[in-house]
């Protein structure tokens, strides 16, 4: 199976301390570092630190009923009716994860004058697939009615809109961006949708072997749970980046989604980076700790700035 290891297992709590004579910011990059990030004990002190000043928090708007359909929204200090509009899905096996640990991302694609909303979405066991790709769908459809309408202050307008996931996010971000009938059926379409960033993500998973993905991804739903299984040749421009050393999810899910739109004429840029691990392709957008590799996050804003033309 190309998933490999627990998420879980990878995000539990970390303590940290500091050590004398350390700036505070080298003890955070230090316990990330060798850690490798383990992302719910350590994105709390790097959100800590990162700077709010980029952007305004318009937090926790409702886009369905159910306490997990809220999302965040992080304004940029300047903003046109053309400003491009970036939702990203966060990850955690599809049965962990929250918006409240991505404000450093929120604040990174902010920083850079996107406009950014992270979205909640129901997770195992209180759903099953397809229940949280749905989720997403919903989301995204109500972000670009907010950004349409010009509403939760952002400029009326028809704002390029981005949809960017990490690891199950990605998954979630792939599917939307390849099945046209989640879109569909929340309301919006794919063609509103001006490029896709996968990060990381599992794409072509099949077959399944461990028994809680066996329990979140019901038998008979399988199938159509591969965005590999919809690429048509009218989905949105790619942009897949995946660590060489990722031993969470295989990276040849990312050269596989890659060969397929490449196949179906949609256009799509696929990066490897060597060295880099499942956590590292994340890490890499905060702007206040060296971690990952920052070129990852520059090519992410030159695709984001290339593509909303």
């Amino acid at each position: 199976m190309s998933l490999r290891l627990n998420w879980s297992e990878r995000h539990n709590a970390a303590e940290s301390g500091t050590r004398p004579g350390l700036s505070r910011r080298l003890t955070l990059f230090l316990v990330c570092g060798f850690m490798g990030l383990v992302l719910s004990g350590c994105a709390a002190a790097l959100n800590a630190i990162t700077p709010s000043g980029d952007y305004r928090l318009v937090a926790d708007l409702s886009y369905g009923p159910d306490e997990r359909r809220v999302l965040d929204l992080y304004l940029p200090t300047t903003m046109t009716p053309a400003t491009p509009v970036v939702v990203f899905i966060h990850g955690g096996s599809w049965d962990t994860g929250s918006k409240d640990i991505y404000p450093f991302v929120g604040q990174s694609l902010a920083s850079a004058g996107f406009i950014v909303a992270i979205p909640n979405y129901r997770l195992y066991p209180q759903t099953r697939f397809p229940g949280f790709v749905e989720d997403g769908a919903r989301a995204v459809a109500a972000v670009d009615r907010l950004a349409r309408t010009g509403r939760a202050g952002i400029p009326t307008g028809r704002h390029p809109l981005f949809l960017m996931g990490h690891s199950a996010g990605a998954e979630i971000a792939g599917l939307i961006a390849t099945d046209r009938r989640y879109l569909a059926g929340a309301g919006s379409s794919v063609g509103r949708l001006s490029g896709f960033v996968g990060l990381s993500g599992p794409y072509d998973f099949l077959p399944l072997t461990d028994a809680r993905y066996k329990r979140i991804f019901p038998e008979a739903t399988r199938e159509a749970s591969q965005p590999v299984n919809f690429v048509s040749g009218d989905e949105p421009p790619a942009l897949l980046i995946t660590g060489a050393d990722d031993t969470t999810v295989d990276p040849k899910n990312t050269r596989s989604l890659a060969a397929k739109l490449k196949a179906a004429g949609v256009p799509v840029e696929t990066t490897v980076y060597p060295g880099l691990g499942h956590i590292d392709t994340i890490s890499s957008f905060s702007t206040v700790l060296p971690l990952g590799d920052r070129r990852i996050r520059e090519e992410v804003i030159r695709f984001i700035r290339e593509r909303a033309g």
